[in-house]
């Protein structure tokens, strides 16, 4: 005969464990059912000695259990004893195979053939027994595995970690105590991680104690031929500077899990759609579509620990009719005071849903922490949301009213359209880390939702259906954006339904010379060098940004690719079908007279260039020193350049006594040197960890550092080139005039060496910000009495090159 309780709980995780506790200390008839022997499954099989951290931590806890940054260790035990206060009824072995029913009456099924009634269900299972596999050769090899349990039975080994998480990170991190660590990540920042966990990460890689390889793919994973083998594995991956090899002990590959659909399904619970990483649709109260049936903690989308909790006991409280406002409400809340369209949260995330279709596919709890992270700007009619050739970065979505782009094609066209409500802007930024293609003005009614670019990119990660729209809206406004008026929007549409988006580590060919047209090229994000093989060298041609397309040549001259393009740094593009660009060109004279202008004109320049072949290694080297991805950089031509000092010097007395540039240091090529200076990338190393968020970026380009600077050194570690120093605050420190010391030599020479100061002071972070306060730009050049310092931009360096080799 089936038991009977008023709620049935599945699953002890923090979710289950707090409804329990709740239902228990209510007096509630309940049980909690763990398939295993004990409780918080998930925690149990975390590594030794993780620490657990509580996070959000700006929520409240709401929950009979206590819980607080600790050990896995002391949680665990504290949960137990709290377990054991509540009279928490929980059965351990209890395996669940099958749900039927709905409010009132479910039944539930168990492995071992009883069977539970309950009036409501709370499905609070983990993701744990889904884990996914890397999904390459070698994914089985006895070497590689998907969970740690104590780092400390490994020593002197070289260890792969793949993943982004918290997960990963900590086993990297307790792994590289005592062996050397590689952590991969398939993207180029750390955004689905814990702030405390990124800080340790950084310090970590500062200090040498892990290395790391952003932006790579795993290709394979080889068993090392031989007993003799120093190493019993050979670990291959797609990393920006090209395929490497890398010879290890073992790989620990951390890539989440995927929630048990089929047996979720089975429940007759529906999912939103077919992706694998998609969460149920759930009320605001937690309810599925089956009535009765509740779903909590990580399998509703909420994988915090504290969030979980808070669930768990909200759910018990929803179930018995009590009104209790989610932990969050009283923070979206405020955040949601200015917009007094609706009435309640609620409310406000209902028209969201309903009306921006990238956030549809959502679930309302997901969307509510996406708002935690976001703002709404109620504008006025007229106000400009940001301008062409800004440098902001951040996401909007029209919640309400409209907006205008001015927008201006290649061909200096104006494009002007309207954005409905619904739609979102602002991609070309995130994407490229370029300036903003089109100014755009708020019309009536305009109600905007702005997201960080850190935030934006955790969801994408994160969430496949948001990244699938707005990479298939984000292709058709590029067709747009990069042909111009030349096409209609039929042809538009036609040319994007078969673009495809490819990525290109540096170095990597997009196609060589010879191949046969495999379409257009436009480049969405980083850059390329065009080269032929001229004298049995490759000779650079051009150098091409972002915002621009290549691959135009052959397909208008019907012959293979006359050049190779090549990546410069990582570069991300949308390649158009050559059959379908062909088909187009047959049939808009408009457009091919364009490409045919664009094709001529290239022509003629890599004619010219293939005449002066110095040029093209000027281009080379300044590609080699990662020139690619800098939006603005400092060159000192040697020729012109009397070793006066100047450009130090101006950038020391401008700069309260500390130079933000070394001229000595730095490689050169011919006549042109590189001196260390910031190069204001156009997606900056030194913003992607940034505890306090000092680092900024201007409307002009500028990359620079505020007074909230808390001296981390995080972004000295994360920058490649080496032009952040941490300078001490010392209020008494000299800080000379070069003005005075240059007409009567007092004090001490700018830039130069600056008296001692105690080494108990604390610093902060210090870097080039081009003068961004000064009305006539950077002093270093202003300072330079021979005009052998310039400041250019990648999109010149050709006419730069070309000028340097007539010069000589």
């Amino acid at each position: 005969m089936s038991e009977q309780f008023r709620i049935a709980i599945i699953g002890s995780g923090p979710s289950g464990l707090s409804a329990a506790a709740r239902a228990a200390e209510l007096g509630i008839a309940h049980v909690l059912l763990e398939a295993e022997q004990q409780p918080a499954n998930t925690i149990f099989k975390y590594q030794k000695g993780k620490h657990v951290m509580a996070e959000p931590g700006q929520l409240p806890l709401r929950s009979p259990l206590s819980f607080g940054a600790g050990t896995r260790e002391q949680v665990l035990d504290a949960w137990r004893r709290e377990l054991d206060q509540h009279r928490v009824n929980i059965r351990f072995g209890a395996n669940v195979t099958g749900l039927s029913g709905q409010r009132g009456a479910f039944e539930i099924r168990l492995a071992s053939g009883a069977t539970v009634s309950a009036e409501h269900v709370v499905l609070a299972i983990g993701l744990q027994g889904n884990i996914r596999k890397l999904g390459t050769p070698g994914e089985a090899l006895p070497q590689v595995q998907y969970q740690l349990d104590d780092p400390d039975e490994f020593e002197d080994e070289t260890i792969i970690v793949i993943g982004a998480g918290d997960s990963a990170i900590e086993n990297a991190l307790a792994l590289a105590r005592r062996n050397r660590v590689v952590i991969i990540n398939r993207d180029t920042e750390f955004s689905r991680c814990k702030d405390g966990n990124h800080s340790l990460l950084m310090a970590a890689l500062k200090d040498g104690r892990m290395e790391c390889r952003a932006g790579s793919t795993v290709v394979r994973v080889e068993a090392t031929a031989g007993a003799d083998a120093r190493h019993a594995l050979l670990f291959v991956a797609k990393t920006q500077q090209g395929e490497e090899a890398i010879a290890c002990d073992r790989v620990i590959a951390r890539l989440g899990a995927s929630p048990p659909r089929k047996l979720v399904e089975s429940f007759g619970v529906q999912f939103p759609n077919k992706d694998v990483g998609a969460v149920p649709q759930l009320s605001a109260h937690y309810e599925s579509n089956v009535p009765g049936l509740y779903i909590v903690g990580a399998l509703g989308g909420y994988p915090l620990i504290k969030q979980a909790m808070n669930q768990g006991y909200e759910v018990v409280e929803y179930i018995l009719g009590n009104a209790v406002e989610p932990a969050d409400e009283p923070l979206l809340r405020q955040k949601f005071a200015g917009y007094k369209e609706f009435a309640s949260v609620n409310e406000v995330i209902a028209r969201i849903q309903a009306s921006i279709p990238l956030l549809s596919s959502l679930t309302t709890l997901q969307l509510r922490e996406f708002l935690l992270d976001s703002s709404i700007h109620v504008a006025t009619p007229g106000e400009i949301i940001f301008k062409r050739n800004d440098y902001t970065n951040s996401l909007f979505c029209l919640l309400e009213g409209a907006a205008t782009v001015l927008s201006e094609h290649a061909d200096g066209d104006a494009a002007n359209f309207e954005l409905p409500s619904g739609a979102f802007f602002g991609e070309m930024g995130l994407i490229s880390g370029r300036r903003r293609n089109a100014t755009v003005i708020a019309a009536e009614h305009c109600v905007l939702i702005e997201t960080p670019r850190r935030s934006m990119l955790k969801l994408l990660a994160s969430v496949e259906a948001v990244r699938r729209t707005l990479d298939q809206e984000s292709l058709k406004r590029a067709v747009n954006t990069f042909l111009g008026h030349a096409i209609s929007d039929t042809e538009m549409r036609f040319l994007a339904k078969s673009a495809v988006i490819r990525s290109y580590a540096a170095g990597e060919a997009l196609f060589n010379e010879g191949d046969e047209a495999d379409g257009l090229y436009l480049i969405r994000r980083g850059s390329v060098t065009v080269s032929r093989r001229l004298g049995g060298r490759d000779i650079v041609l051009s150098y091409v940004a972002a915002g621009n397309y290549v691959g135009e040549m052959a397909l208008i001259s019907s012959t293979p690719r006359s050049a190779t393009v090549r990546a410069a740094v990582a570069t991300e593009v949308i390649m158009l079908s050559a059959a379908r660009v062909v088909q187009v060109l047959a049939g808009n004279d408009s457009l091919r007279t364009r490409l045919a202008a664009t094709y001529m004109e290239r022509m003629r320049d890599n004619m010219s260039m293939e005449y002066d072949a110095e040029s093209g290694n000027l281009i080379t080297f300044l590609m080699q020193q990662g020139i690619g991805e800098a939006t603005d950089v400092l060159l000192i031509d040697e020729t012109l350049c009397v070793r006066c000092n100047n450009c130090e010097k101006a950038c020391s007395d401008t700069h309260g006594g500390t130079s933000r540039l070394d001229r000595e240091a730095g490689p050169t090529y011919a006549q042109i040197h590189v001196p260390t200076s910031c190069r204001h990338c156009e997606h900056p190393h030194c913003m992607k960890d940034c505890p306090p968020n000092a680092i900024h970026r201007s409307a002009n380009g500028e990359v620079f550092i505020n007074d909230s600077c808390i001296g981390c050194g995080n972004c000295e570690q994360n920058c490649p080139y080496g032009v952040i120093q941490m300078a001490p605050l010392d209020p008494e420190r000299r800080k000379p005039s070069l003005l005075v010391w240059l007409l009567l030599g007092l004090g001490t020479e700018p830039g130069m060496e600056q008296p001692a100061h105690d080494q108990a002071l604390a610093k902060k972070a210090v870097k080039c910000d081009m003068c961004k306060d000064l009305a006539d730009g950077p002093a270093c050049v202003r300072a330079c009495p021979t005009g052998a310092a310039i400041r250019i931009s990648p999109e010149k360096f050709l006419d730069f090159a070309s000028a340097q080799a007539d010069a000589d």
